[in-house]
């Protein structure tokens, strides 16, 4: 639990959290890299904005529990542009339909 900083088990928990969380953010990458290696060019899959919605959402909690006021501004415009990225995708969609 030294290894790391918390004092209990709720700490260890939002720790995980926080890692789990940080995972998913990172994750929307490799999709971006597989799905641009299938294409052989540099694409952005709408995966790639799901997983940023959810990575940077559940940092965004993460950030709130730990009150760090830069992770959560960060975090904050990070997720409205992600959402309206996926709004706008959606909208095209609905037009071309």
């Amino acid at each position: 639990m030294s290894l790391l900083h918390v004092d209990s088990m709720t700490e260890l928990w939002w720790v995980v959290f926080g890692l789990l969380a940080q995972l998913m953010f990172t994750g929307r990458f490799v999709v971006q890299w597989i799905a641009s290696e299938r294409q052989r060019d540099s694409v952005v899959p709408v995966t790639f904005w799901y997983f940023s919605l959810a990575g940077g959402l559940m940092l965004f909690s993460y950030a709130l529990y730990r009150r760090d006021p830069v992770f959560v501004l960060g975090q904050s415009l990070g997720v409205f542009i992600y959402s309206r990225n996926l709004w706008l995708i959606y909208a095209k969609r609905r037009r071309e339909s």
